[in-house]
C-alpha cells in the first residue's frame, strides 16, 4: 500500500534505529504530544529500539484523557435531562466522571447515541425535531473544523434543537504550559501530525525560538517516527532548536488556511481547563456571539457538584510526562481496559492503555 508500507518496512526500521544508535550524541528525553504517536511507539517497540539515546515519554496528546473532569461531569448532567440525546464520539462512553460514565448513564435510560462524527450528530437533529441534541465537542485543532463546519449547517438549516458543549483544546498552548513546568526536562518535542495538518509548522516556533527546544512534525508510521527521532537529536547535536518537518506529505508550513477561517468563523479562542495542565490560557475554543445559539453551556442550566478525580488516579501525571503508567500504583492491577479507573487506560490513544495493550504483548 502506497504511503503506508514502505513506512512500515522492517528493514527500514531498524536500519533507522540502528543510525539513531550510533549517533554521537548524549542521551535526550523526547515527548510526544499526539496520542497516535504514542500507540505506534508502544505497537511498534520504539522505545526500546532508541532506548541507547532517547527517552521516549508522552505528553498530553490524547484528546479524551485531557479532557477535564469537570467537562465530563456537565455532559453527564445534561444526558440525564428530558428530551435531550446526547451525541458523542465512541471514546468518551467510558471515560469516568467523577460519579459515573455515558455508558452508565445510558444503561439508566439516558438517550446516549455514539456518532462518527458531527455530521451525524446534526443529522440525528434533523431527524428528531422535538428533541435537543448536544455534542460533546472533544478534540484538538484536527477536530474544531469539523464541529465549526457542523454548526455552520445546523445554522444554513435553521436547526434549532443543535448545540454543542465545546471542550476543544488547543496543542500550542498546551506546549507553552510544558516547557514553563519545572518539574518536565524536555530536550525535544515530537509534534504532533494530524494537529499540524491544519496548522502547520509556524505556531510552534516559539518553543525553538523562545525556549531553544527542537521540534520536529511527524507522520505515525515506525518510520516516520524513527525519523523524527533521528532529526531530532541532529539538531541536539548541532545544539540547534527549530522546527522541522518530517511528514511532508502531509503538512506545509502554512498548514491548512480555510480549515482555520472555518473555526475562527463559528469560535473564539479562549482559557481551557486540562487533565493534568489545569486552566491554560488561551488553549480552548467557546462560540463566538454569532453563533452563541449554539453553545449548550448557555442553552442548558447544568451546575453539576463539584469534580471529584478517581482516588489513586495518577493521569494527570502521566499526561504531563512526569510519571510513567508503570509507576502509577493502580496500573494493571486496580486500573485495567477492562475496567478503567483514568481516562489514559480508557482511551484508544491513552498511554496506559497503549503500555498496557502492547509492552504485555
Amino acid at each position: 500500500m502506497k504511503y503506508v508500507d514502505e513506512y512500515r518496512d522492517p528493514r527500514a526500521v531498524r536500519e533507522l534505529a540502528d543510525a539513531i544508535n550510533r549517533m554521537d550524541v548524549s542521551r535526550s528525553c523526547l515527548m510526544e504530544v499526539c496520542g497516535t504517536h504514542t500507540m505506534s511507539i508502544a505497537r511498534y517497540g520504539l522505545r526500546e529500539l532508541v532506548a541507547a539515546r532517547a527517552a521516549l515519554i508522552s505528553g498530553p496528546g490524547c484528546p479524551v484523557c485531557v479532557t477535564a473532569q469537570e467537562d465530563i461531569d456537565w455532559f453527564l448532567e445534561a444526558a440525564r435531562l428530558p428530551g435531550i440525546i446526547a451525541a458523542t464520539f465512541g471514546d468518551m462512553m467510558r471515560v469516568p466522571g467523577s460519579h459515573s460514565n455515558l455508558e452508565q448513564e445510558r444503561a439508566r435510560g439516558a438517550d446516549v447515541r455514539v456518532v462518527y462524527s458531527p455530521a451525524d450528530a446534526v443529522e440525528l437533529a434533523r431527524r428528531n425535531p422535538d428533541r435537543q441534541v448536544v455534542f460533546f465537542g472533544v478534540g484538538f485543532e484536527t477536530t474544531a473544523p469539523a464541529v465549526a463546519m457542523s454548526v455552520l449547517e445546523a445554522k444554513a438549516d435553521s436547526l434549532a434543537n443543535y448545540t454543542v458543549f465545546s471542550a476543544h483544546k488547543l496543542i500550542p498552548p498546551a506546549l507553552k504550559a510544558l516547557v514553563a513546568a519545572p518539574e518536565l526536562a524536555v530536550n525535544g518535542f515530537i509534534l504532533p501530525g494530524h494537529v499540524s495538518v491544519i496548522l502547520g509548522s509556524k505556531p510552534y516556533e516559539f518553543v525553538a525560538r523562545e525556549h531553544r527546544v527542537p521540534c520536529v512534525i511527524a507522520g505515525f508510521e515506525p518510520v516516520d517516527v524513527l525519523q523524527a527521532v533521528r532529526m531530532l537529536l541532529a539538531q541536539i547535536a548541532d545544539e540547534r532548536a527549530e522546527v522541522e518537518i518530517a511528514y511532508g506529505r502531509a503538512v506545509m508550513p502554512d498548514g491548512n488556511p480555510r480549515a482555520r477561517a472555518v473555526v475562527g468563523e463559528v469560535f473564539d479562542v479562549a482559557d481551557a481547563r486540562w487533565r493534568g495542565l489545569g486552566e491554560v490560557a488561551g488553549s480552548g475554543l467557546s462560540f463566538n456571539v454569532a453563533h452563541r445559539d449554539f453553545d449548550a453551556r448557555a442553552r442548558f442550566d447544568v451546575s453539576p457538584p463539584p469534580a471529584v478525580e478517581p482516588a489513586g488516579c495518577r493521569c494527570g501525571e502521566v499526561l504531563r510526562g512526569v510519571l510513567a503508567p508503570e509507576q502509577c500504583a493502580l496500573f494493571g492491577e486496580r486500573c485495567t481496559p477492562r475496567d478503567p479507573v483514568g481516562p489514559c487506560m480508557v482511551s484508544s490513544e491513552g498511554s496506559c492503555a497503549a503500555r498496557h495493550r502492547y509492552a504485555r504483548a
